[in-house]
């Protein structure tokens, strides 16, 4: 990896960046906890009737975004883990721009794909299931 400066090695990170925080915005504006609101549907909800493993997803990063950590965690655990992965791998990728070496993250692990797919195959049954304590995962 060659190295760059550090303008342009910084670049398609603030990139990112400043898509992510016009996404927030967007999220913050629309408040997807309120119904009818601006933001599109699930349409695997919308179509099937059936939570798919991102379902919530908004709606827990608006409650992220305001700091209720725990409406955050029951409108989906697993967007509000893999948000927290992504964060972590854009910093590994930001950090690998601008030493011009790689810096590993969990993208990079052998097992990964082993693990992740296996858990959101899961979660999407999990939470579909339609008796208690499942019933509660249902957003």
């Amino acid at each position: 990896m060659p190295r760059r400066s550090l303008p342009a090695a910084l670049a398609p990170p603030l990139a990112i960046g400043a898509l992510a925080a016009g996404g927030c915005a967007a999220v913050l504006l629309a408040d997807p906890t309120t119904p009818g609101g601006w933001l599109p549907t699930c349409p695997t909800k919308a179509l099937a009737g059936v939570c798919c493993p991102g379902c919530g997803g908004l709606r827990m990063l608006y409650s992220l975004l305001h700091g209720d950590i725990g409406a955050a965690l029951r409108y989906n655990a697993v967007s509000f883990v893999f948000l927290g992965l992504f964060a972590w791998a854009v910093a590994a990728w930001t950090v690998s721009r601008v030493r011009g070496r790689h810096v590993r993250s969990w993208l990079h692990w052998k097992y990964t794909p082993h693990v992740v797919i296996p858990l959101l195959i899961v979660w999407f049954a999990v939470r579909n299931l339609p008796f208690a304590p499942f019933s509660a995962l249902y957003v």
